[in-house]
């Protein structure tokens, strides 16, 4: 008998756990955790090159058990529903996958749940924030270590290139935490920092590779959770950016797939018409609607299927793992509107459950305002009602503050595209939780959509710290970053100034800022500060009047504070006549400018300069 032989026949007999030694055996969710809501979950294990559909699958641990077991055509993957009593408690349990020749053990860890669900983390984000996004990436580099992995597709590593990447990291935002503190920034939201491993283009993280894996360039999972406690331990909140909707062609689950299915597939690439308009058109073709939500979103991001209910379970229970792994305080969705939306509904819904102060706001990119309250919690008598809390308010972008800076004035035009849409508001449950923002990653910076005019920059973000809604800055526009999405669209996502040693311009210091760059950090810095202890701003109500001559007042307003906003977006000067607002100012003597200190008698009248905006705070 050969040396082999007597090794197989010794592993038979006495029953020593085998496996091969170029054999993987994956476990999703990674972990779990006791008493938590979601206490019946749904195992999926992945074998890199075992059959797993002959084994039996056995769990041996206090307070688990076994529901149900599934197989797939591809025989590498099982699914296993597990039951998880209250009485369980943390530990590594014991996964045993026994065939007729050897027995697997893998070990599987139950932790102990993160305290403060609601008070430490899971805060919600709301109207008393003031958000920052940033792509880590960009940002600043803290770890020179990180800035290539070993192993991964994507090896580049030039920061004169647009789509490379440019070695920024958690390291760098935590390094900079004072900065945000500073301009008044208490909620930070992150492009998706999930692994991205395909040959190019990982810079933004919108092409996931691995639900469960923080991606190792920005510096993983520890210095992720390090992150995070960073900015709990200073008051301020975390934002994950989560993707329902597509994933990376890399994806194990796209190039190793159980069954065909869990992916949307068609004959070739068919591409998604971003006609949101087809999900509630009466007159729509099905046809048109299917391809809307089905269709990939490019031919990198293959199409999530969320009616294959493993699938459905393997993106929510990610959902949750992430939030409890991390400690997330609010998510934004990505691409909400191409997602299955009564997957959406139901994703939402167990998120809410398991964190009931959580918030959550879509990236609803559409085309009007009642199209994008179909997609929110609204008024609306509809067959499908959303319990999506908020969106992006994208209306408030197109066809209010940029028409309001940049078109001539008219009946339907100018500032009045801003006053209409927010009237608006009606359509929606709570229009206070939409996210407001003058340019974003996808979007062209707004200095060079108001043509470099530092003034309308100004006036922008005046508008955005004091306007309804939750105000989300986009890194380094603070500074007069810019750039147009044509091109390239990398053009709008430039390394803020500072993050990199040996930047000749640093906008964490100031050094080798222009006046003008100075000028308006300032202006945010003074206002984001201002609004954190501005109880109007925050949580008050607004009324605004009808614009006159392009003259634009509104009013944000409770029992103990009054703020008045004027925008004049006229060539020329107007008078500021403020008995034409003597509901708001009747019982007001003085009005206070908090960018400048300068006093106005209510009683007197006086002059607003052409292109530019006062935030008056009323006193008596």
């Amino acid at each position: 008998m050969t040396q082999g032989k007597l090794v197989v026949l010794f592993l038979i007999v006495f029953g020593i756990t085998s496996v091969s030694a170029k054999a993987a055996t994956d476990v999703y969710p990674t972990n779990w955790w006791t008493g938590m809501k979601m206490n019946q979950i749904q195992l999926l294990i992945r074998s890199t090159d075992e059959n797993l559909a002959s084994k039996k699958v056995s769990i041996s641990y206090p307070g688990i058990t076994i529901l149900k077991t599934h197989h797939f055509e591809n025989a590498r993957y099982v699914a296993v529903d597990i039951s998880i009593a209250s009485t369980s408690k943390p530990g590594v349990v014991t996964i045993a996958l026994t065939g007729k020749w050897n027995t697997q053990k893998i070990k599987w860890r139950l932790d102990q749940k993160r305290e403060g669900n609601g008070t430490v983390y899971a805060q919600g984000v709301t109207s008393s924030d003031f958000i920052d996004l940033l792509i880590a990436d960009r940002f600043s580099n803290g770890d020179t270590s990180n800035d290539r992995v070993a192993g991964m597709r994507d090896q580049s590593l030039n920061r004169k290139e647009l789509y490379h990447r440019h070695g920024g990291d958690f390291q760098g935002i935590i390094n900079h935490i004072d900065y945000f503190k500073g301009l008044g920034v208490s909620a930070l939201w992150l492009l998706p920092v999930l692994e991205n491993d395909r040959p190019d283009r990982t810079e933004h993280g919108y092409a996931i590779t691995n639900h469960y894996k923080i991606d190792p360039r920005l510096g993983g999972a520890a210095k992720y959770k390090e992150l995070s406690d960073a900015l709990h331990k200073n008051g301020m909140k975390l934002i994950m950016d989560a993707v329902y909707n597509h994933t990376g062609l890399e994806h194990f689950l796209e190039m190793d797939p159980p069954a065909k299915d869990w992916m949307h597939r068609w004959p070739s690439f068919t591409q998604t018409t971003y006609r949101e308009q087809t999900l509630f058109d009466p007159y729509a073709a099905p046809s048109d609607k299917k391809r809307m939500s089905d269709g990939w979103f490019d031919n990198g991001m293959p199409d999530i299927n969320q009616n294959n209910p493993f699938m459905a379970n393997f993106m929510i229970q990610n959902m949750i793992w992430y939030i409890q792994e991390f400690g997330i305080d609010g998510i934004r969705i990505d691409t909400y509107t191409y997602s299955d939306l009564e997957f959406a509904n139901r994703c939402n819904k167990a998120i809410l459950d398991e964190y009931p102060n959580i918030t959550m706001f879509g990236e609803t990119r559409v085309f009007g305002t009642a199209n994008q309250a179909y997609f929110n919690a609204n008024n609306l008598n509809l067959p499908y009602k959303s319990n999506l809390q908020a969106s992006v308010d994208f209306q408030c972008l197109y066809h209010g503050i940029i028409p309001a800076l940049t078109e001539p004035i008219n009946w339907t035009n100018g500032v009045n595209k801003l006053y209409n849409t927010a009237s608006n508001d009606f359509l929606n449950k709570n229009p206070m939780q939409n996210v407001l923002l003058l340019d974003n990653h996808d979007e062209p910076r707004f200095f060079s959509v108001v043509g470099e005019d530092v003034e309308k920059q100004k006036m922008g973000y005046q508008w955005l710290l004091t306007y309804r809604g939750i105000p989300q800055l986009y890194y380094g526009s603070e500074v007069l970053l810019k750039g147009f999405t044509s091109p390239y669209d990398g053009l709008v996502r430039s390394d803020f100034p500072g993050g990199w040693n040996g930047d000749t311009k640093n906008a964490f210091t100031g050094k080798g800022l222009t006046q003008d760059e100075r000028t308006v950090q300032d202006l945010v810095r003074k206002l984001g500060n201002f609004r954190k202890n501005s109880s109007a701003i925050k949580s008050g109500k607004m009324m605004h009047y009808v614009p006159v001559d392009g003259v634009y007042v509104y009013f944000r307003y409770d029992d103990d504070q009054t703020i008045m906003c004027v925008m004049n977006t006229d060539s020329k000067g107007h008078e500021l006549d403020f008995s034409k607002y003597v509901e708001r100012t009747g019982s007001f003597t003085e009005a206070v400018n908090i960018i400048n200190n300068d006093k106005i008698k209510t009683s007197e009248r006086t002059s607003i300069p052409a292109m530019q905006m006062w935030v008056l705070e009323l006193k008596k």
